[in-house]
């Protein structure tokens, strides 16, 4: 079938939209067609640096409508609305001990352009473009993925709302629920406040934090941190977060969650660590993947430092949970998103680049 898709080609930068063909879907895969998708930081990095095959089509949050399975897909029927979420093998040793972001297939099945046997859904004119990013490549009308990968949405909520559930805001829900599992009564210091962050603050505030500590230099984002359940704000433009953390708390935090590529807030926040206490991240640092980290300070508070993807989540069992939460209002996940029609793709990346919008989504 033929579709619209924005497509990254070499010396493009932002994608353009162009027509395409898109294969129907093979044994165990489903046609999706795409209601709406978030525009996540994954996909900019992608788009606008020296990463992955090119042509490509990105893409990785994407919310729609079943239009047709293939063979051996019983559990999903047309009709039915669904989220996506990562690709993953489903039978390697993290994936069959509940670890899907680990899998060991990844790397090749997220950001490989293609399927695990090398091919590609999409084409144009005979010519190969790179698909299934993620398992996906949803900043399409239409996409191929993997059933696996599926998740049924209610068909009485917004999927223009739900899409970020796939990733960015799953990793940092996740990483307060279910990489940290923050306690009742704990404390938490969240650097950046964009939509992980955000949704790391919504999530802290759920589990029962009692200092929720959102970290920007945006103050429109810290204002909003605060609406979210943030006690305190501090913008590090004018106020160095290191010494208002532990002046605020005395010893320090339990938790330190870094959304950021910046170098020096992976220093921050171990330093602003309590005892026992634990720093997380979600991205490398923009510098460069080695920094220098003080090794004593880790050991003699008893300190540690994890890399986390997608928040340790399980897709199937986890946005399910974020979307009743969201349903009993407790996590207002539709603060964050800003709705963008698809034809203005380009703009939608650079406004979220330049900070000016916290989620993007483009609706088909």
């Amino acid at each position: 079938m033929r579709i619209l898709a924005a497509v990254c080609r070499e010396g493009t930068g932002f994608p353009v939209i162009e027509t395409l063909e898109l294969e129907p879907p093979r044994a165990g895969e489903v046609l999706v067609r795409i209601v709406a998708v978030g525009v996540c930081h994954t996909d900019i990095r992608v788009a606008t640096r020296p990463m992955g095959p090119r042509p490509l089509v990105l893409g990785h949050e994407g919310a729609g409508v079943i239009e047709a399975v293939g063979e051996g897909v019983t559990d999903l029927e047309p009709g039915q609305p669904v989220l996506m979420s990562y690709a993953f093998c489903g039978h390697c040793p993290a994936c069959e001990r509940h670890a899907k972001p680990y899998c060991r297939e990844a790397m090749p099945r997220n950001f490989g352009g293609a399927r695990p046997d090398g091919s590609s859904p999409l084409s144009k004119d005979g010519e190969t473009i790179h698909g299934a990013f993620f398992g996906q490549s949803s900043f399409a009308t239409h996409a191929v993925c993997d059933a696996a990968q599926v998740i049924k949405a209610p068909a009485d909520l917004s999927l223009e709302v739900l899409a970020p559930l796939g990733c960015g805001v799953q990793t940092g829900a996740g990483a307060v629920l279910n990489s940290l599992r923050l306690a009742e009564g704990q404390t938490i210091a969240v650097f950046g406040a964009g939509s992980v962050g955000l949704s790391a603050v919504m999530a802290a505030r759920v589990a029962g934090a009692s200092r929720i500590v959102a970290v920007d230099v945006n103050p429109a984002r810290l204002e909003l941190a605060r609406e979210l359940g943030a006690t305190d704000v501090i913008d590090a433009r004018a106020t160095d977060p290191l010494a208002a953390i532990l002046e605020l708390t005395g010893v320090g935090v339990d938790f330190a969650l870094n959304t950021t590529d910046v170098a020096a807030v992976y220093q921050q926040g171990i330093a602003c660590l309590g005892p026992r206490g634990v720093f997380a991240f979600v991205t490398a640092p923009g510098a460069g993947p080695e920094l220098p980290v003080n090794l004593s300070q880790l050991m003699l508070g008893g300190r540690s430092v994890r890399g986390l993807v997608q928040g340790d989540s399980e897709p199937h069992e986890f946005i399910p949970r974020l979307i009743e939460l969201y349903r009993a209002g407790r996590f207002p996940l539709n603060k964050l998103v800003t709705i963008y029609p698809f034809e203005k793709i380009a703009e939608a990346m650079h406004d979220s680049e330049t900070g000016r919008t916290i989620k993007p989504v483009l609706r088909m």
